[in-house]
């Protein structure tokens, strides 16, 4: 037990960062990489589609907004059905014509104001939408990643419990060890292939939800992606701008919104004009005259004053929402970051020297348990202990893969909308 002690110390303390596991080379087909998976979640996602639809919806409404009021054809017979000279329709006076509506107050300008805010963010929308796909996808491509890599240490520790169990075999047959410890290791044998069957159906399942989202295949995936972790930099990070952001840019879309709710609201307050020419024909005389008639309302009892009063409200809401959405957001990124930092310095550590330190134990326990030096426990310890260390170091990469997605959703910047 000493010696084993020994040399595990002598590993961890010389142990260089080994490379992380390949994957399993029996797949074939060109390797398919994230950004190419982003693509293809796009064209595929019943989101995108939505916020499609919700965008032509936007826009048709900005022109339905910047069209005048329609005029209205007026008709009216004067003098019919009466008694004596009015009986019939012999005293009939025919009055055609049009009513225009004239918008007052800058109706129109306000409509149109309020209809691009609404289209400024539903476009903003849209963008966010497409960051929450690329989220969605990153986080089906990390576990489907993570999945192939279990399912490949599992193969590696199935390979390794049949040798330790041949070598059982070896030293039983040349009684240098009890039946216990053949016996022993058929049972780490078993459990380890079980082990690879349960892994590759997960493997299998977290590829098949990914091509599912999709809509092609996602077998093969990037080898290289999931070890990518980046160098360890001196000093706490910077804290990232908030302004800019999408998370904080969708609360600015909807304060404008509100500003262009209340300026709607207050153009409604002024009464609009109608002015109705036409023309009137007098039976009795088979003359026409021009008949001229203005209307306007006059607000007796809805003055407007309490739609405005109520945008106002809406506006202030949103004001007071948008400040909590910007410190909700700030605390949201300083605690992603945190843990994107947090989870690259375990990958470093997990996939490196622990990682290096454990499989050079492995290699000193079975090197010395071929030769007597070290008893079977000794040599099950070593393996577990290399497997939760190869395993772990999977476990790292994909949570600091996963905080890096969410961190970057937060920081995702907002497009440039451009006017109509």
């Amino acid at each position: 037990m000493k010696c084993f002690v020994a040399a595990v110390t002598a590993a961890a303390s010389c142990a260089l960062a080994a490379p992380a596991p390949a994957q399993d080379s029996a797949a074939s087909g060109a390797p398919l990489t994230l950004d190419q998976a982003v693509v293809a979640a796009g064209g595929a996602a019943p989101a995108a589609d939505a916020a499609t639809a919700a965008l032509a919806a936007a826009q048709a409404a900005r022109d339905v907004a910047a069209l005048r009021p329609n005029p209205q054809f007026q008709a009216q017979v004067e003098n019919i059905a009466g008694s004596g000279a009015y009986a019939g329709l012999r005293s009939a006076e025919t009055t055609v014509g049009v009513s225009i509506p004239i918008e007052l107050g800058g109706k129109r300008g306000a409509r149109v104001a309020a209809a691009d805010a609404a289209l400024a963010r539903t476009r903003l929308h849209r963008a966010i939408a497409d960051a929450d796909i690329r989220q969605q996808v990153t986080a089906l491509f990390v576990e489907a990643a993570a999945a192939t890599r279990r399912a490949a240490i599992a193969g590696d520790q199935a390979r390794i419990a049949g040798d330790a169990a041949r070598a059982a075999q070896a030293r039983v047959q040349a009684g240098r060890a009890s039946p216990l410890e053949q016996q022993r290791a058929e049972v780490v044998r078993l459990d380890a292939e079980a082990q690879v069957e349960r892994s590759r159906r997960l493997a299998q399942t977290a590829a098949q939800n990914l091509s599912r989202r999709i809509g092609r295949d996602a077998t093969v995936l990037d080898p290289r992606w999931l070890d990518t972790v980046p160098p360890a930099t001196a000093g706490p990070p910077l804290p990232a701008a908030v302004e800019g952001t999408l998370a904080l840019a969708a609360a600015d879309a909807d304060l404008a919104v509100a500003d262009a709710g209340v300026r709607l609201a207050r153009s409604q307050r002024v009464p609009d004009l109608a002015i109705s020419p036409a023309l009137r024909r007098l039976s009795q005389t088979g003359d026409t005259a021009a008949v001229i008639s203005l209307s306007l309302p006059i607000p007796v009892f809805d003055t407007g004053r309490r739609a405005v009063a109520q945008a106002t409200a809406e506006r202030t809401r949103v004001e007071a929402q948008r400040r909590a959405t910007r410190l909700d957001v700030e605390q949201a990124i300083a605690d992603a970051q945190a843990e994107a930092d947090n989870a690259a310095v375990t990958a470093r550590t997990a996939s490196g020297p622990a990682l290096a330190a454990a499989q050079e134990a492995a290699r000193i326990a079975r090197i010395g348990y071929r030769e007597g030096k070290f008893a079977q426990l000794e040599l099950l310890d070593a393996e577990r202990t290399l497997a939760d260390t190869r395993l772990a170091a999977i476990d790292a990469l994909a949570a600091y893969r996963l905080a890096r997605a969410r961190l970057e959703r937060l920081t995702a910047p907002a497009p440039a909308l451009q006017g109509n």
